[in-house]
C-alpha cells in the first residue's frame, strides 16, 4: 500500500485537501483543527456520532457517516489511526487512486515539526496532566499555544488547539514506539513503568525506546530524578538535561509540602538553592505535585516567570477523565478517572481516602488480557485500597479472549471483591449498595465512563 512514514519535509507538498478516517476519534481532533486552522481543506468519515464531530461539522468539515470508498474522491491525502485495519474500503480505494496515506502518528511528527519550538511530554503515568499543566501555564501566560493532548482540558474546550504562537504541546504517547516520530525541541521523561510489554516484551526494550524519544530532543531533556529509569536514560546521552523531583536532589525541587485541605497540596519549588516559587496545586493529589515540577522545569527553560506556573498551577483543575467529579445521587458522590495501571490506580484510590468520605468504592474496567494477566497480583494489591472493588468483564480492545485470563481470577485475589456481567449491572450494583457519604470512582482506560454516568442516572442501562 502507498502508505508514508518516518521524517519527510516534503511530506505535505501538493497536498489541499486531506480526509481523515476516524475523525471523531479525540486523537484526531487536534490535527483537525491545527491543519484546518493551516490552510487545508479537510474531510472525514466515521462510524459513530458525537460531540467531536458537531463541533467539526460546527468548523464548516463535511463528516461522512461510515467508511465508503467515494469518501476519499478528490483527497490528496488520507490519514487513519492505528486502530483502522488495511481492508478499510477507503484505504483500498486511497491505495487504488494513488493517493497519498499517513497513519495519525505520521502527521502528528509533522506538526511537531510546523512550530518554532515543540514539548512533547513522554511517560507512562502522567503525561496527560502534565500536558494540560504545560499547555495551561503557556495559555495563561498569553503565549497562544498549539496543543495536542490525550484527554479534553476544560481550558481550552478540547483536546488540543492549533494555536497562534510559537508552541506546541504534544502528548507523547510510547505505544508501538509512535512517539519516535516526534521531533521534540524540549523532550519531558515524567517516569518509566511495566507497561505495553506485550508489545516490547521486556524494560529493557521499554526503556531503550525511551531513550530513543529523548535523543530525538533538539534542546533540553526535562527529567524527573526521582525516577530510577528516567535517570539511567538522562545520565547516558549527551544532551543538555534539567532535573526535578522531590526525594533526590534536582535542579528543581518540592519541599515544604503540604496540605492545605484534603488531597490538596501546596508547595514551594527550589531553583537550585533558591526559592522561586509557592504553588498551590488546584488538582488533588500528590502525584500531581510531580506533574507541576515538570511545568515548572518547562517553563524556565522557556523563560517563564514564577507568576506564570503560580497561575497555571492554581487555575488547572485537571483534566476530563483524570480524577474528574461527575456529580452526586443520593448523597453518592461520583468520579471518573482513566487509570488503568497499577501504579496510577495506586494513586487514585490514595487520593481517593484522603478526601473523607465514609467509603471508597472502585469500579475497575481491567483493561487488555495481556496487560490484566501479567500484572494480576499488583491490581490485587492496588485495587484494595478501596474499601469496595466492583468489577467488570475484561475489555479486550486490540486483543483476543484466548480464556487464559478473567476478572474472576482478579476478584478472587480481593477480599470482598464484586464482579459483574457488565457496565449496566455494575452501575446497578452500586446503586442498590452505595450509601449516602460514599465515594464511587470508576477505574480504567476504556469505556467504564459510561457506568459512572449510569450510576448518575444521565447514561442508558
Amino acid at each position: 500500500m502507498n502508505v508514508l512514514g518516518g521524517l519527510n519535509p516534503e511530506l505535505l507538498d501538493g497536498v489541499h485537501r486531506m480526509h481523515f478516517i476516524g475523525i471523531g476519534g479525540s486523537g484526531m481532533y487536534p490535527l483537525v483543527q491545527i491543519m484546518r486552522a493551516k490552510g487545508y481543506e479537510i474531510t472525514g468519515s466515521d462510524v459513530n456520532e458525537g460531540s467531536i464531530i458537531e463541533a467539526e461539522r460546527a468548523m464548516g468539515i463535511q463528516v461522512f457517516m461510515g467508511h465508503k470508498a467515494e469518501n476519499v474522491v478528490g483527497a490528496d491525502m488520507v490519514v487513519y489511526s492505528a486502530a483502522i485495519h488495511e481492508d478499510n474500503p477507503e484505504l483500498q480505494e486511497a491505495d487504488a487512486r494513488g493517493i497519498r496515506m499517513v497513519e495519525r502518528s505520521v502527521l502528528l511528527g509533522y506538526v511537531s515539526r510546523m512550530y518554532a519550538r515543540s514539548i512533547c511530554v513522554a511517560g507512562t503515568h502522567g503525561k496527560t496532566t502534565t500536558t494540560g499543566l504545560i499547555t495551561t501555564m503557556l495559555e495563561l501566560a498569553g503565549e497562544d499555544p498549539g496543543a495536542v493532548i490525550g484527554g479534553k482540558l476544560p481550558l481550552i474546550g478540547g483536546y488540543g488547539k492549533p494555536g497562534k504562537g510559537n508552541h506546541v504541546v504534544i502528548e507523547a504517547c510510547e505505544f508501538a514506539e509512535t512517539f519516535l516520530k516526534l521531533s521534540p525541541d524540549i523532550a519531558v521523561l515524567l517516569n518509566i513503568d511495566n507497561d505495553h510489554l506485550d508489545y516490547y516484551g521486556t524494560m529493557g526494550q521499554l526503556k531503550l525506546a525511551f531513550k530513543k524519544f529523548a535523543l530525538l530532543s533538539r534542546h533540553t531533556i526535562v527529567a524527573n530524578a526521582d525516577d530510577e529509569g528516567v535517570m539511567q536514560i538522562a545520565g547516558s546521552i549527551d544532551r543538555d538535561v534539567r532535573t526535578f523531583g522531590i526525594e533526590k536532589g534536582a535542579d528543581y525541587r518540592a519541599v515544604n509540602i503540604q496540605e492545605y485541605k484534603p488531597g490538596f497540596y501546596e508547595f514551594d519549588v527550589m531553583e537550585w538553592d533558591n526559592h522561586f516559587a509557592h504553588l498551590r496545586m488546584g488538582a488533588p493529589g500528590y502525584h500531581n505535585i510531580y506533574n507541576a515540577l515538570a511545568m515548572v522545569t518547562c517553563a524556565r527553560v522557556l523563560n517563564l516567570t514564577a507568576e506564570d506556573t503560580e497561575a497555571a498551577a492554581a487555575n488547572f483543575k485537571g483534566m476530563g477523565r483524570r480524577f474528574e467529579i461527575l456529580g452526586e445521587e443520593n448523597g453518592v458522590t461520583v468520579a471518573d478517572d482513566y487509570a488503568h495501571h497499577p501504579t496510577e490506580v495506586a494513586a487514585t484510590l490514595d487520593t481517593a481516602q484522603k478526601l473523607g468520605y465514609k467509603k471508597v468504592w472502585a469500579l475497575h474496567q481491567p483493561f487488555t488480557y495481556s496487560r490484566t494477566r501479567a500484572l494480576l497480583d499488583d491490581f490485587a494489591g492496588v485495587l484494595q485500597r478501596a474499601d469496595q472493588v466492583v468489577l467488570t468483564p475484561i475489555m479486550g480492545s486490540r486483543e483476543v479472549d484466548d480464556g487464559s485470563v478473567k476478572s474472576e481470577d482478579l476478584a478472587a485475589k480481593i477480599p470482598g471483591c464484586v464482579v459483574t456481567a457488565g457496565l449496566a449491572e455494575a452501575a446497578q450494583y452500586v446503586k442498590e449498595h452505595a450509601q449516602p457519604g460514599d465515594f464511587v470512582i470508576t477505574l480504567g482506560c476504556g469505556d467504564v465512563y459510561k457506568a459512572a454516568h449510569m450510576i448518575l442516572g444521565d447514561g442508558q442501562f
